[in-house]
């Protein structure tokens, strides 16, 4: 089954928009794919216009941002701990954007869309115990 990406027929106060034409093909999205943790796995999608966009289906580094040093360093993520979209997400090893992710330098949450960005970055929330 295809995602529509038009308008809704329905106003946020509940009332109904009279369509103005049918559904197009440019209005259908693509399904959901997500991305886990494990030997990296990119897959490429064209885009309107013939561009390009890249979406990770595996990963097993990203790049960490410390903002007290402001260094970005490329470490190996070892687990999922919390994701606020979906909390199944956290027992399947999802990543999405706003993940809170176990690295080898400590805990990271996810600022960018792997599925839209073709790379996770992070910003380390905390580090190891000094």
């Amino acid at each position: 089954m295809a995602l529509w990406q038009g308008r809704s027929k329905r106003k946020p106060t509940g009332g109904r928009y009279r369509p103005l034409r049918k559904k197009r093909k440019r209005e259908i999205g693509r399904e959901q794919q997500y991305a886990f943790i494990g030997p990296q796995r990119l897959k490429l999608y064209r885009t309107k216009g013939g561009n390009r966009k890249v979406r990770i289906l595996k990963a097993e580094h990203a790049n960490v941002l410390d903002r007290r040093t402001a260094a970005t360093k490329k470490v190996k993520i070892i687990t999922v701990k919390a994701n606020p979209s979906n909390p199944n997400f956290v027992t399947r090893n999802i990543i999405t954007r706003g993940a809170t992710v176990q690295t080898e330098i400590g805990l990271a949450r996810v600022t960018s869309r792997p599925g839209q960005d073709g790379v996770i970055n992070a910003v380390l929330i905390e580090g190891p115990a000094s």
